[in-house]
């Protein structure tokens, strides 16, 4: 579709996004939906947008590198975005210039940098053997495909979503796996301890060699450097051909930091995604709030986020009129193996002492739920659920109106998305909220 600018567009002058993921995307999208102005996005990874989420069904055969492509290909020229596959090396923000490795330029007017981010590596000895890497990008995809290649057994470092995916990956080869986790119990950052042990249980029964507490220390080469062995913390040598890192991200701005562009972790933003450069941006994985917002992490490497990036990016270079950043309640989802994992507002791993929660759990484990409130107010909070869909519009509600525990309790069906006819559970988690509300609501 061809979209016609409005009356205020900034369409005179042209636009540069570095980055063609979910942030890069959507910003360049949602300026072409009221602004003429020219639009070139560029990246060296893929020709064309895909779906970075999919990367492991790809690998496991579930889809194709064609089925995760949002848009058409023909998409891009019709609504006149110009797509390069270049690979920028440096920006020179005097001149207003990029240059790119094969010795070519590119002049710009505005700059947005998506540049997305990259697995984390801590100096262990070997991390750069043959057979082993971490997964992010495309060409990771392509290189795992490769580096799996009669493997038989592998080893994944590092406990979190994309750990558990690597694992899941690999199991679907029948490639045998251990799994390290350097903390006690599973994703203990993130999740409170009956909420990790659900998960351990259930990474467990899929007959994956879970070591918990155990870290890496090296990484061992054969006579021609391939990965043949990993030492851990324990002194455990573990025979393998592969070794998966997955110990987080990092913004992915090395080319940035010999520039003039400000930079800690990330590349420094305020709530306008407005760099220290007049006409530089930076949106989604790769940005760094020099204020967080609401509380919020100063970097959040979450699709939705990016795509949030993209969409207020757009409003103030399309429109002339600056809105600043609001991303609203924290939520997330994801999936371990067979269980759906989704969160909302404020559920710490440990508890401070001014909120309390309810804790509910199916007999047969696999299924949770748990509700954060204030002690004082009784005020929700948050929530975390394994097992069952929640719907996020319905639970965003509810925090923004500050409703009770009670009051999410006695409407939980209302928040329900599970498929018809699955079994329900909110009459058996009223029924124990009720007979324990003197303990759960003074936190006892």
């Amino acid at each position: 579709m061809i979209h016609q600018p409005t009356k205020n567009c900034n369409n005179s002058k042209s636009i540069v996004i570095i980055g063609n993921g979910v942030a890069g995307i959507t910003c360049a999208r949602n300026i072409r939906k009221s602004c003429n102005a020219p639009i070139t996005v560029i990246s060296a990874e893929t020709d064309h947008h895909f779906s970075r989420t999919a990367l492991m069904y790809i690998y496991m055969g579930h889809m194709r590198y064609e089925d995760t492509k949002p848009y058409e290909d023909s998409f891009w020229k019709k609504n006149r975005i110009n797509l390069l596959n270049r690979f920028v090396t440096h920006i020179d923000s005097a001149k207003k210039q990029i240059s790119f490795s094969n010795g070519e330029y590119l002049n710009y007017e505005i700059l947005v940098l998506a540049l997305g981010s990259k697995p984390n590596k801590f100096g262990w000895p070997g991390q750069d053997l043959k057979g082993v890497q971490g997964l992010y990008s495309y060409q990771d995809l392509q290189l795992i495909e490769e580096n799996t290649k009669q493997v038989k057994h592998a080893v994944v470092v590092g406990g979190g979503l994309i750990g558990v995916e690597m694992v899941e990956m690999l199991k679907s080869r029948n490639i045998s796996v251990t799994f390290l986790v350097r903390e006690k119990n599973f994703w203990n950052i993130v999740l409170p301890a009956e909420e990790a042990k659900i998960i351990e249980n259930h990474i467990n029964e899929h007959h994956v060699d879970l070591r918990l507490d155990t870290e890496l220390r090296e990484i061992i080469s054969d006579e021609n450097g391939r990965v043949k062995a990993i030492l851990t913390s324990k002194g455990d040598v573990i025979n393998c051909e592969f070794v998966g890192l997955t110990v987080g991200v990092s913004p992915n701005i090395d080319f940035v930091k010999g520039s003039k562009i400000n930079t800690d972790r990330g590349i420094l933003v305020d709530e306008h995604f407005e760099t220290n450069i007049k006409d530089i941006y930076a949106i989604g994985d790769c940005a760094q709030f020099i204020n967080p917002i609401n509380g919020r992490r100063p970097i959040e490497q979450v699709w939705y986020t990016g795509r949030m990036h993209g969409e207020t990016l757009a409003h103030a270079l399309a429109k002339c009129e600056k809105i600043a950043y609001n991303p609203g309640h924290w939520f997330n989802s994801a999936k371990f193996f067979d269980i759906e994992y989704q969160t909302y507002g404020d559920v710490p791993s440990k508890l401070p002492e001014n909120l309390s929660s309810f804790y509910w759990e199916h007999a047969r484990g696999q299924i949770c739920l748990r509700i954060v409130f204030e002690k004082s107010s009784q005020k929700f909070v948050g929530l975390n659920v394994l097992g069952i869909r929640m719907r996020h519009v319905i639970l965003d509600k509810w925090l923004t109106e500050e409703r009770s525990i009670e009051y999410v309790i006695e409407n939980l069906s209302l928040a329900n998305f599970d498929p018809e006819f699955c079994e329900k559970h909110e009459k058996e988690i009223r029924i124990t909220f009720n007979n324990n509300q003197f303990n759960i609501t003074k936190g006892i």
